[in-house]
C-alpha cells in the first residue's frame, strides 16, 4: 500500500483517474471488555421471493448511549451459499442503529462462527487478535467522520477471531451531517464473502429535519440493497446478473427474478432511505407508474443533505427521475405513491455499463408497489422492537429544531493547501471496468467529472458540489485519443482526527485484492494550527 500523509490542517484537492507497508498508529485506551455475546439459535434468517417489505429492526439511543450486543453468526442456505450476520440476543438481524450527532455508539461483539486456519499474520500494534483467518470480523462505520483508533473506525490492526469479544465505543461527532451510514465487516482479503452473505445494517444519524424541515413528521422507509451469488447461473450475459440482489433481506433472483413487494397509501408522500450495500451491484434507481418515470425529490446523499453545507445549514434538494447509487452509496429522495388510478407502479434498478471487464447489472425490478390502506402499511412498514421503537422508526421525529454546525461548511470557499493525484488501474492496461473510489473518515466535495459518462450519456443528476465518501469512476473506453473519466474532488483535513485510515475501491473484489492505500493525518505544527476547529471536534 502507498501511503498519502497530510497534516490535520489541510485542505487537499485530489483527482482521481480510472494505484492502488507498514503504518504509524496510537490505540485509544481499551473500551470496558464485556461478556461474550452467546449464539442465538436459527441466525441469518431470509425472507422467501415476493414478500411484503418491511424496514429493519431498529434501536435508538437514549441518554446520549446506544449500547448493543452483536453475536457475528454463520450458516448455510439451502443453494449452499454461506450467510452472514449480526444478531442481538433477542434475535434482531443486522439491526437499523439511530444515533444523535454527540452520542457514544458502543457495540460488544463476539465472533460465534467456527475458527479457521491463520492465512496471515497483522503488522503491530494489534488492536484485538495478531493474525487473520477466512472467519476473522471487524466492524466498519461507512460514511462516518469518526475516529480511526483503537476501539472506534480502526480496520487496519483491529481483528476479531472465533470466540473472541470486543468491544467498540464510538464517537459520533457532534457536527456529524444527518442521515443514511452503514456498518460492515472490513477484514482484508474477506470483505466479499461477508457482503455477499450479508452482514451489514444501515446507521441513521437523526437530525435531517433540522436541515430539511419539510421532512418533519413524514413516513419514512428504509431499504438496504445488498447482493448473493448466483446459485448454478450461466455465464453473465445482457440479462444475466453476475449476482443476486435482495431487498430487506428479500431476494430478487435469477432467473424468476420475483420483486418485492412495497405497500404504500395511496398518493402518500415517503421519504425512502436506500443504502446500497452490496458487494459489487451499481444501482440506477427509477419508480414507474404505468410505465412513466417519477420525479424523485433528492435530499441527501451519503449522509449529506443536499446543499446544506454552504453556511445556511438548510439542505437544497435535487430534482431527477432515477439516482445513480455507487457500491457502497446511500441515497434518501421523496417520493409520492400511486394512486387508485395507477395500473402499474415498480421500483426499478435500470442497466448499468460496467465496462468489457465489468460485472453484468441488467435492468431488474426490484419491487412493485401497491396501494394499501394506511392501516395495513404503517402495519408493514416497521419491525422494530419493542413497539414504541417500531413507531419511531416508521416516521421522521415530527418536530424540527435548529440545525447545528456542519462539519464542512464552506470548504468550497477554504484554500488549498495540497494537491494529488490518485490514478485507479489495476493489472489490466486499458482499465475497462468502473470502479468506486470510497474513502475512511472525511467525506470530500466533488469539483468536478471529466470525461464522465455512465451508460454513454451524463448522470441525470450531477453530483458536481455536493459531498459524497463514495463515487464512480466510469472505465475508459478504450480509445487511445480519448482522455481517461476522471473526478476532482476536495477534502478537508482541518479539525479531523489524526491517525492512519484508507481509501480503496468499494468493489469488494477489487478490494480485497489490494486496489486500497492509506491516508496518514498527523498533527498540524503549533503555529500553523489556524481554525478552531482543528484537533478533534467537539463542539457545535
Amino acid at each position: 500500500m502507498n501511503c498519502i500523509a497530510v497534516a490535520s490542517r489541510c485542505v487537499l484537492a485530489a483527482a482521481m483517474m480510472a494505484i492502488f507497508q507498514a503504518t504509524t498508529w496510537s490505540a485509544t485506551p481499551p473500551a470496558r471488555q464485556k461478556d461474550p455475546v452467546a449464539p442465538v439459535a436459527n441466525p441469518c434468517a431470509r425472507l422467501t421471493a415476493g414478500s411484503v417489505v418491511e424496514n429493519p429492526p431498529a434501536l435508538f439511543s437514549r441518554g446520549g448511549v446506544l449500547s448493543v450486543d452483536f453475536s457475528y453468526q454463520t450458516t448455510t442456505d439451502l443453494d449452499g451459499r454461506s450467510l452472514f450476520c449480526f444478531m442481538t440476543p433477542d434475535g434482531l438481524e443486522n439491526p437499523t442503529l439511530h444515533v444523535q450527532p454527540g452520542d457514544h455508539l458502543q457495540i460488544n461483539i463476539t465472533n460465534n462462527t467456527p475458527a479457521t486456519p491463520v492465512e496471515m499474520q497483522v503488522n503491530p500494534p494489534h488492536c484485538g487478535a495478531s493474525a487473520i483467518t477466512d472467519s476473522s470480523v471487524n466492524l466498519h462505520f461507512h460514511g462516518t467522520n469518526v475516529s480511526p483508533t483503537c476501539h472506534q473506525d480502526e480496520v487496519l490492526h483491529t481483528v476479531i477471531n472465533s470466540g473472541e469479544t470486543f468491544a467498540y465505543d464510538v464517537l459520533i461527532p457532534k457536527d456529524e451531517p444527518p442521515g443514511l451510514y452503514w456498518y460492515h465487516s472490513h477484514i482484508h482479503m474477506y470483505v466479499e464473502p461477508t457482503l455477499l452473505g450479508g452482514a451489514s445494517g444501515v446507521i441513521v444519524v437523526e437530525g435531517i429535519q433540522n436541515l430539511v424541515p419539510a421532512l418533519a413528521g413524514m413516513p419514512q422507509r428504509i431499504l438496504v440493497v445488498r447482493d448473493q451469488e448466483v446459485p448454478n447461473a450461466p455465464d453473465p450475459g445482457a440479462s444475466v446478473p453476475t449476482n443476486d440482489i435482495t431487498l430487506n433481506h428479500i431476494p430478487i433472483a435469477y432467473p424468476q427474478l420475483t420483486p418485492a413487494i412495497i405497500q404504500i397509501p395511496s398518493g402518500e408522500r415517503q421519504f425512502w432511505r436506500v443504502s446500497n450495500s452490496s458487494a459489487s451491484e451499481i444501482l440506477d434507481l427509477q419508480v414507474r407508474y404505468d410505465g412513466t418515470p417519477q420525479p424523485l425529490q433528492i435530499v441527501a446523499l451519503d449522509g449529506v443533505p443536499t446543499g446544506s453545507q454552504d453556511g445556511t445549514r438548510q439542505g437544497t434538494p435535487i430534482h431527477a427521475k432515477h439516482v445513480l447509487i455507487p457500491t457502497a452509496g446511500r441515497a434518501e429522495f421523496i417520493v409520492q405513491g400511486p394512486t387508485d388510478s395507477v395500473g402499474t407502479a415498480a421500483l426499478v434498478t435500470l442497466a448499468v455499463d460496467t465496462g468489457p471487464d465489468g460485472d453484468s447489472d441488467p435492468e431488474r425490478t426490484l419491487a412493485t408497489i401497491q396501494t394499501a390502506s394506511a392501516q395495513t402499511a404503517s402495519a408493514r412498514a416497521p419491525s422494530a422492537q419493542p413497539a414504541s421503537s417500531a413507531a419511531a422508526d416508521n416516521a421522521v421525529p415530527a418536530q424540527a429544531g435548529a440545525p447545528w454546525k456542519q462539519r464542512f461548511e464552506k470548504l468550497a470557499e477554504a484554500p488549498v493547501t495540497a494537491q494529488r493525484t490518485v490514478y485507479f488501474s489495476d493489472n489490466n492496461p486499458l482499465g475497462l471496468e468502473n470502479h468506486e473510489f470510497h474513502t475512511h473518515q472525511n467525506h470530500f466535495l466533488v469539483l468536478s467529472q471529466d470525461n464522465f459518462e455512465v451508460n454513454g450519456t451524463r448522470a441525470e443528476h450531477r453530483i458536481e458540489g455536493q459531498f459524497l465518501d463514495t463515487v464512480q469512476v466510469p472505465y475508459w473506453d478504450g480509445n487511445p485519443t480519448h482522455p481517461f473519466p476522471s473526478v476532482t474532488i476536495r477534502m478537508d483535513f482541518r479539525g479531523l482526527d489524526i491517525g492512519d485510515f484508507v481509501y480503496h475501491c468499494h468493489i469488494a473484489e477489487h478490494e480485497d485484492n489490494g486496489m486500497m492505500s492509506i491516508i496518514r493525518v498527523i498533527p498540524a505544527p503549533a503555529a500553523a494550527t489556524s481554525t478552531p476547529t482543528a484537533g478533534r471536534r467537539t463542539a457545535r
